[in-house]
C-alpha cells in the first residue's frame, strides 16, 4: 500500500525531473466562486499532465532486470504519455494500450515519445485483459494508471507541493478539489495532506453521469459507471474507483462533486482567459466545481487541481467559441 513515506521517497526521485508547478489565482475567478480560488496547473507538468509524476515514480523504482524487459501501460492518453516519457528517459522500452477514440493528439504524442501504441475498442474490449496478455507474452512490467502503489506515491507529490505552497500563502484550511478518474491523484494527495496539511480536505470531482467515486463515497462501497465512453472528459472516464485507491478515498476525502460537460468547457475558457493556461475537459472539472458548485464548498478559500492540458484543437476552439 502507498504511504506518506513512499510519497516522500518518490519526491526525492522526482527532484529535478518533475516541474514544481505554481499556485495561480485571478480576482475574476474569485468573484465567480465567491471565495479565493487557487489553481494548481499540472497542465504545465511534463507531457501536459500530473501523470508524469506517477510514471517517473514507478519506472524509477524498477529493478534493472525489469527495466531491461520493458514496461506496459493502458491509458486514454495522459498516463500513456507519462509512462512513454519516463521510460524513454530511463532507456526502457514501453508498450501503451490506448482506446481508439482517445484524442488523436494523445495517440500521436505517445508514439512520438518512442512508445509502441496498441489501440483497442473501449466499448467492447478490456484494456486490462489486453495489457495483462501482452505483459505475460513479452515479460513486460505492467504500470497501472491508478491502482499501483508507486504511481499513487508519485501523484502524491502534487499534494506535498500544495501543502507547502498553500501554507506559504496563509491557507491552512480549505477544500482541495481534484479531477478524479480511478483515484490515483486524489488518493495520493489525500495521503500527503494527512501527513503534512490535515486542514486541507481533498474532494474528488467528476463529470456528471460518470461520477462513480462520488456515488461510492455516498454508499460506502465501490459503485460502477454504466458506460465508460460518451463524454468529452475522456481523461477521467473509468469504470469504477480502484481497489487500492477507494479505501484511501473513503477514509480521507470529503464528498464528491460533479459538473456538466458545458461547465467543464466554460472552465476551460475561463482558465485560458484569466490564467492563460490550456486545460482539457477532464482536467477542468475541478476548476468547474470550484466556480459552479460554490454552495457545496466550505471555507474562504478553495484549491483546484487543473490536472491536464492535452486537448485536441477543435475541442479547445469549441470551448472558447461557446464561452467567449
Amino acid at each position: 500500500m502507498s504511504s506518506l513515506q513512499m510519497i516522500e521517497a518518490a519526491a526525492e526521485r522526482l527532484n529535478s525531473h518533475a516541474r514544481r508547478t505554481p499556485l495561480l489565482s485571478s480576482p475574476f475567478l474569485d468573484e465567480i466562486a465567491g471565495r479565493q480560488v487557487l489553481v494548481k496547473p499540472e497542465c504545465l507538468q511534463h507531457t501536459g499532465s500530473f501523470k508524469f509524476r506517477g510514471a517517473w515514480s514507478a519506472v524509477s523504482a524498477l529493478d534493472q532486470d525489469s527495466r531491461q524487459r520493458g514496461v506496459i501501460a493502458f491509458s486514454s492518453g495522459n498516463h500513456a504519455q507519462g509512462v512513454a516519457m519516463a521510460a524513454a528517459k530511463h532507456g526502457v522500452a514501453a508498450v501503451i494500450v490506448m482506446p481508439s477514440d482517445a484524442p488523436q493528439l494523445k495517440i500521436d504524442n505517445t508514439r512520438a515519445l518512442g512508445a509502441e501504441v496498441v489501440l483497442y475498442d473501449r466499448a467492447s474490449e478490456s484494456r486490462e485483459e489486453i495489457g495483462a496478455a501482452l505483459a505475460a507474452e513479452r515479460g513486460l512490467t505492467l504500470i497501472k494508471p491508478y491502482d499501483e502503489p508507486q504511481v499513487i506515491a508519485g501523484q502524491g507529490t502534487t499534494g506535498l507541493e500544495i501543502a507547502q505552497q498553500a501554507a506559504e500563502l496563509g491557507v491552512t484550511e480549505a477544500d482541495v478539489l481534484i479531477c478524479c478518474g480511478g483515484g490515483g491523484l486524489t488518493s495520493g494527495i489525500a495521503l500527503a495532506f494527512e501527513g503534512h496539511a490535515p486542514g486541507l480536505r481533498p474532494r474528488p470531482c467528476e463529470p456528471e453521469g460518470f461520477d462513480d467515486v462520488k456515488r461510492s463515497l455516498l454508499s460506502g462501497g465501490i459503485e460502477r459507471n454504466n458506460r465508460t465512453s460518451g463524454n468529452i472528459c475522456d481523461a477521467i472516464l473509468t469504470p469504477a474507483p480502484g481497489q487500492i485507491t477507494f479505501p484511501i478515498l473513503k477514509r480521507l476525502c470529503g464528498p464528491g462533486l460533479s459538473v456538466s460537460e458545458d461547465e467543464a468547457m466554460q472552465a476551460m475558457s475561463l482558465a485560458f482567459n484569466r490564467l492563460k493556461i490550456v486545460l482539457e475537459p477532464g482536467g477542468a472539472v475541478a476548476l468547474a466545481s470550484a466556480l459552479f458548485r460554490r454552495d457545496e464548498i466550505e471555507g474562504d478559500a478553495v484549491i483546484a487541481v487543473a490536472s491536464g492540458g492535452n486537448v485536441d484543437p477543435d475541442v479547445f476552439r469549441t470551448a472558447l467559441e461557446r464561452h467567449p
